[in-house]
């Protein structure tokens, strides 16, 4: 895509061959952000000082057991004895904490959830995914910045590099078509 320039300090004119796009600037750089942050970032654990039951299914713990490294991911360890009994076989042992935010049991479910529906795709728990989005949102840059070509280009540069760049993590889009500028001069 080639950047044309910056429209009212918010939006990035662009053009793919003979199309036109306007893209947000902040619902674009907070789509990146925020997949960089799902992608990269390890949440700290805290250790719990007594290992807690978490009372699973039979089926859920298996389903723990082989999607360990996603629960790792997201923060938590637990205790796994084969031998014990089902139902009694996981102990949470650490749980996720980033500043104000703590997770637990319900987390848990909700990745066991997803991974029911999905078991070949990585997951972050919803409460998870909220962080990182406040957290991308800050950092994003702002409606009113003017921006350098430069900044422009890494903008939409990214958006390419990222698997789902439509729609920023609040929903907000990232940009649409305005025209292609061959209908324009046809006429």
């Amino acid at each position: 895509m080639e950047v044309l320039g910056q429209f009212n300090h918010g939006f990035i004119i662009s053009r793919l061959h003979g199309d036109l796009f306007i893209i947000d600037q902040h619902a674009t750089d907070e789509k990146y952000n925020f997949e960089m942050l799902q992608q990269h970032t390890v949440i700290k654990r805290q250790a719990l000082l007594i290992p807690k039951p978490l009372d699973l299914s039979s089926t859920n713990e298996l389903l723990l057991m082989d999607h360990i490294d996603v629960f790792h991911k997201n923060g938590f360890e637990f205790v796994i004895d084969k031998e014990a009994e089902p139902t009694k076989r996981v102990l949470l042992k650490t749980q996720p904490v980033s500043k104000n935010w703590s997770f637990g049991k319900d987390d848990i479910d909700e990745i066991l959830y997803m991974l029911r529906e999905s078991p070949e795709r990585f997951f972050r728990p919803s409460r998870v995914r909220a962080m990182f989005a406040s957290r991308a949102c800050r950092k994003s840059v702002m409606i009113g910045k003017p921006l350098s070509v430069q900044e422009m280009r890494r903008i939409v540069q990214h958006m390419g590099e990222i698997e789902q760049p439509w729609n920023c993590p609040h929903g907000r889009p990232t940009m649409r078509h305005l025209v292609n500028l061959e209908l324009l001069t046809e006429n």
